[in-house]
């Protein structure tokens, strides 16, 4: 890999300002997306009923759809849940109407169109509260992770890095969140967890870089700042596209033959992936770069006395 990597040299600082167009225009089409559209919150977040529903044989989910959305329930969301027989069914919360009443009526609903028998398996209902308390944990969650990377790059590197860090994380966690407003997909908690799991692999694949400039910076002794930034991702280069590559190999097997239960989960890890690895060359780099990082922010700080402490 050290072969590979030395006979690199792409000027990725060169092209910093047209990145930061294409990152601000991203972000400004996610944030006009999320205050115009929102997001599609799951019955996690809403409240609803959840009904799962076992077919004799393999039930088609357009089906179920066509046949509720004929009865009233145009909203519901079907989804084949584990194997080919089994239906989920969301339903969001109907005023006067209870959780029970609600089950019984679209069982009826399905039993009744359907050539076989088909068994009732589990019912569950959450409330509008419940709903409200895990948005606002959700968020809490996100905003949590931030502050305590903020604090820890802060203490392991340099303030400049910490800020660059979060600067990449906020972009990844925004553009990601506005792609699923800007197509109204539906974000639930599965969606949440994949948001958290973003942040984390985001700024693991940012740490390695930076640990790779502080080396760099400490170990070059000519050049600008820009020139030891360049070279320090030209060497994580191989470590980064492997590293990605990998992960996405999964990920893709995931969303194409893991169900419609974990589509939306698998899709925005693809999503933050791309655009985490996208971020961590640029928009991190470049960050640390306009915050003006020098080599003496990074060299270690000598004790007072320490010279005299060494002498023979």
């Amino acid at each position: 890999m050290r072969t590979l990597t030395s006979s690199l040299h792409f000027d990725f600082m060169g092209k910093r300002k047209l990145a930061m167009m294409l990152s601000i225009f991203l972000i400004l089409l996610s944030l006009a997306s999320l205050a115009t559209r929102g997001l599609v919150f799951g019955i996690d977040f809403t409240g609803g009923t959840l009904i799962e529903v076992g077919y004799a044989q393999e039930a088609d989910p357009e089906v179920v759809r066509k046949v509720l959305a004929d009865n009233g329930f145009a909203e519901a969301q079907v989804q084949q849940f584990g194997t080919p027989q089994d239906i989920l069914i969301r339903l969001a919360p109907r005023e006067g109407v209870k959780s029970s009443d609600l089950s019984d009526k679209v069982f009826s609903i399905l039993n009744k169109a359907s050539a076989g028998e088909i068994e009732l398996r589990r019912v569950e209902f959450v409330g509008p509260q419940v709903g409200d308390e895990l948005t606002e944990d959700g968020a809490l969650a996100v905003l949590v992770a931030l502050m305590a990377i903020l604090m820890y790059v802060a203490v392991r590197f340099e303030w400049r890095f910490a800020v660059g860090s979060v600067i990449a994380l906020v972009h990844d966690v925004t553009i990601t969140l506005g792609f699923f407003s800007l197509f109204q997909m539906q974000f639930d908690l599965t969606v949440l967890a994949a948001v958290l799991a973003v942040i984390g692999y985001s700024l693991n694949d940012t740490i390695v870089v930076f640990d790779r400039i502080r080396e760099n910076f400490r170990k070059i002794r000519k050049g600008e700042s820009e020139e030891v930034i360049n070279i320090s991702l030209n060497q994580t280069l191989a470590r980064t596209i492997v590293t990605s590559l990998t992960t996405l190999i999964v990920l893709l097997a995931l969303f194409v033959l893991g169900g419609e239960i974990i589509h939306n989960f698998s899709l925005a890890l693809i999503l933050g992936i791309v655009v985490g690895t996208y971020s961590s060359i640029y928009v991190a780099s470049s960050a640390v770069l306009m915050l003006g990082v020098s080599k003496a922010d990074l060299m270690p700080v000598q004790k007072e006395g320490q010279q005299v402490d060494d002498m023979p």
